[in-house]
């Protein structure tokens, strides 16, 4: 026994000596000095990628990461939403599309690294920002200044994440993937309007997250006085000019963005491709060594989650994977290849300074030397107009204007940024490059409810002015009802015009008005404004009278100084008569409803889809405001996600089996001009340059997860606040997808002078196609070697063709993806001494 028990006792002692240094092994140290983040004693040069959790639902992250990491990425960046971990004080909530850990383990699962945007401000076009809306209500506070209320309550919540990812050890020197957190975020921009308060704010802000000792360092991004060791970082669609504030510290670019987020009344803003490649090759040739992409993916605001005022509720921002997941082409794919050429550089770029050599006016390169007959070069022309032709290294190069070439052995071009050489998806968005589904859901599936207008219930309540909105629905609901009577005496209304105007001011950001039960009148604002006057014509009748008018949120204010107390709501009610008189009813006696009698019922619940509130017929109302529509559908065959098409309806919000999916508003049209069926890429990028879809809809199509359906019966139930006709919404999915691949001889160097040890780049020019995982490509729609014309669903033969289809069709029938030689031996050759391309469209089903 005595030997049992002492062999139990060595083996005990050898588990925890292996446990400990299985700890040990897998631990990491990050640190940082001026040349790049330190991992484990090795400098590196980092791709990241936005991916907001609560954007898309926890079974597709695992699918999301596994694409941002084919696409070259080696960290995923997040924000972390205060408002919806801590909905109420002391009260948490990690679940569903809100589980952290359960996101930051997905991340650690695909070997990659995570950066934690603690904040816990986060802007992101999220419903105030990110902060809950109870904080606002604490007696005496003030957000983001030297407040000790407010540096309680967010000191308490940094420590509760920070906690959080220790307790499930998530940092990286407890063998986690957190290599880096933030706090605060862009507050640089705002700084100036908090005075003395700010500065002192950041101070704190930065002292308090080196005292909680995640053991990574933190950064505070667009903040210039960001005190040591806080790495500052910069934000916007170019950071090659951007230094850090201290000579110890690397030049990292934590918001690049891909495009621009979406609002209700605006034109689809997008990024050329070429655009975004040339930002991030200019920022690593000037001594760049991490970038993040904001968004990698952008994904869905579900629910009320959308930031104000009117940000719309798809994310998508033209991100390299789409609102639905799907890769987007050709930006993801020219996006790969450029960071597998910048990972060719790595060495050289980690290792020493930049030798900055000018070529000529407006061409310019920058070389990295690791010995003297050893270094990698990038040569850019950053004129908007020209091409150019520069001499180098004793070669010859030719530049597309706004490009950058990228030579990691100072001889060969292995990328540039200007030639688009990866895979093409016909059409710009998700729904319009595929083969689709469709079903309509017939007016006999409908039932529907009729919303009181005005006062419905009993929890009403009164006051002798006109209230902020924000300060009375606390952010509970979108709407507010204002109620008051107008009393017309016979002899004054005999001596007046039959008819009166009403003139409504309100602070945003849309209202419905009702005299006498009747709609009169339907004001609103836009993103940039959302305050507005309605001035309407009205009739009255003699004794009293209702003026009933619904205010209406679309997302609280989630950016700018002291956004946090920007109010909402109707502050001035006004009947003039004739002679220029008028009557202020500001200061009448106003009866205030919170929310809608629907809302209050809970119309949008399972629990109630047989109840007895909903009304069944062939005479369902159409093109009436306020009124709740209700059906039952089964979900479309297959696995892919679901879309809504919501462009029969007016403006409201949608629920899927309880599920919100988000508000719309089909009816707000973007401006008629602006726009343009291509956007040339050359020259500074802003948010308003390249524009899409004018005099339409900014979005009309709306994201149902597959994960939120059932195989069965599932419910709709929408609310319209405007009027439309729901017979006409049908339901949209994925069942294939056209794939197109366009390469030229030209997008190659000659082959004896490539070389094996630059990696991704085989020694034969290929065109290299590849469907969504666990789809196959089933047929070749279109095949030509030679100078074929078109794009990507509208090829056409060339002069010189050679058809070339039943090659293509043996090597990629049937596959995943495939890849095809661009070379005469295996294509032949149909016109000797003419440059030739390869052009393949494909189509992938499931």
């Amino acid at each position: 026994m005595e030997r049992m028990n002492a062999m139990m006792i060595i083996l005990l002692v050898i588990l925890v000596f292996e446990g400990n240094y299985c700890e040990r092994a897998f631990s990491t140290t990050v640190t940082y000095d001026s040349k790049a983040l330190v991992i484990d004693g090795t400098r590196r040069i980092l791709q990241s990628g936005s991916v907001h959790y609560p954007r898309t639902t926890p079974d597709v992250w695992p699918e999301i990461i596994r694409k941002a990491k084919e696409g070259g990425l080696d960290v995923i960046e997040t924000y972390v939403f205060w408002n919806y971990h801590e909905p109420v004080r002391g009260e948490y909530y990690f679940e569903g599309r809100f589980d952290l850990v359960r996101f930051v383990k997905t991340v650690q699962d695909a070997d990659l690294f995570v950066h934690l945007r603690i904040g816990p401000y986060a802007c992101a076009e999220w419903n105030y920002g990110g902060f809950p809306v109870w904080l606002h209500f604490i007696p005496g506070i003030q957000f983001r200044t030297t407040n000790d209320l407010f540096k309680n309550e967010m000191k308490r919540f940094l420590a509760k994440i920070v906690n959080l990812m220790k307790d499930e050890n998530l940092f990286a020197s407890q063998g986690g993937p957190i290599i880096l957190s933030q706090v605060e975020n862009e507050y640089g921009n705002v700084e100036p309007a908090y005075g003395v308060g700010g500065v002192l704010y950041v101070k704190w802000a930065a002292e308090t997250a080196v005292q909680l000792n995640t053991t990574v360092p933190w950064v505070m991004c667009a903040q210039g006085d960001a005190p040591d060791p806080i790495i500052n970082t910069c934000n916007g669609f170019y950071c090659d000019r951007f230094s850090p504030n201290s000579p110890s510290k690397p030049k990292m670019w934590t918001e690049n963005y891909c495009g621009w987020f979406l609002a209700f009344g605006n034109a689809v803003p997008y990024r050329p491709v070429e655009d975004l490649a040339f930002a991030v090759a200019r920022f690593f040739e000037t001594g760049g060594t991490f970038q993040n992409y904001y968004m990698y993916f952008g994904g869905t605001n579900f629910g009320r989650t959308a930031g104000g005022p009117l940000v719309a509720t798809s994310y998508d921002y033209d991100a390299p994977i789409d609102e639905y997941g799907f890769i987007r082409q050709l930006k993801w794919g020219h996006l790969r290849d450029l960071h597998l050429a910048i990972k060719q550089c790595e060495e050289y770029l980690v290792h020493s300074n930049p030798i900055q050599i000018s070529l000529g006016v407006n061409l310019e390169a920058h070389v990295y030397y690791r010995s003297s007959n050893d270094c990698a070069a990038f040569l850019a022309n950053y004129g908007s107009t020209s091409d150019g032709t520069v001499k180098f290294n004793g070669n010859s190069y030719f530049l597309p204007a706004w490009s950058v070439s990228i030579l990691p052995d100072c001889k060969n071009v292995i990328f540039n940024t200007a030639k688009v050489a990866s895979q093409k998806t016909s059409g710009d968005d998700v729904f319009t490059h595929i083969t689709m589904l469709e079903s309509s859901l017939a007016s006999s599936a409908w039932s529907w409810h009729k919303e009181k207008v005005g006062i419905w219930g009993n929890n009403s309540f009164e006051a002798s002015r006109l209230l902020e909105q924000i300060n009375t629905t606390k952010d509970t609901t979108d709407f507010l009802w204002y109620s008051t009577s107008i009393n017309v005496d016979e002899k004054i209304k005999q001596n007046q015009t039959k008819e009166l105007g009403l003139l409504i001011g309100s602070l945003g950001h849309a209202a419905l008005v009702f005299v006498n039960k009747k709609l009169v009148g339907f004001g609103y604002g836009n993103h940039d404004d959302a305050s507005f006057v309605l001035a309407e014509k009205i009739s009255l009748q003699s004794g009293s009278n209702t003026l009933d008018v619904l205010s209406m949120m679309i997302g609280l204010q989630n950016y700018g100084p002291w956004f946090d107390i920007q109010g909402a709501g109707i502050y001035s009610v006004i009947l003039t008569h004739l002679k220029n008189s008028k009557e202020d009813l500001s200061s009448a006696q106003w009866t205030y409803q919170v929310g809608l009698e629907g809302e209050f019922i809970g119309l949008d619940n399972i629990s109630l889809a047989n109840s007895s509130v909903w009304t069944q017929g062939s005479d369902m109302p159409i093109n009436q405001s306020l009124i709740w529509y209700k059906a039952i559908f089964l979900a479309p065959e297959g696995k892919g996600p679901v879309s809504l098409n919501l462009s029969s309806m007016g403006k409201g919000q949608v629920w899927v089996n309880g599920q919100s999916i988000g508000r719309y508003w089909s009816t707000y049209l973007s401006p008629s001009t602006g726009c343009s069926e291509s956007c040339d890429y050359r020259g500074t990028y802003d948010a308003s340059k390249c524009l899409k879809k004018c005099g339409q809809s900014a979005q009309t199509l709306y994201h149902i997860p597959r994960f939120w359906l059932y195989s069965g019966e599932n419910l709709l139930v929408i609310l319209e606040e405007l009027g439309g006709d729901p017979s006409k919404i049908s339901l949209l999915t994925r069942n294939a997808q056209v794939i197109c691949g366009h390469v030229s001889e030209a997008d190659f160097p000659p082959v004896d002078t490539w070389k094996p040890q630059l990696g991704f780049i085989s020694q034969t020019p290929e065109l290299r196609l590849a469907c969504e995982e666990g789809w196959k490509i089933a047929a070749i729609r279109f095949a030509s070697f030679g100078t074929p014309g078109g794009y990507c669903g509208a090829f056409s033969q060339g002069g010189c063709h050679a058809n070339v289809s039943s090659i293509v069709q043996q090597a990629c029938i049937g596959k995943q993806r495939c890849s095809v030689p661009i070379s005469t031996t295996k294509l032949g050759d149909p016109c000797l001494n003419v440059p030739k391309s390869l052009a393949i469209e494909a189509l992938c089903s499931g």
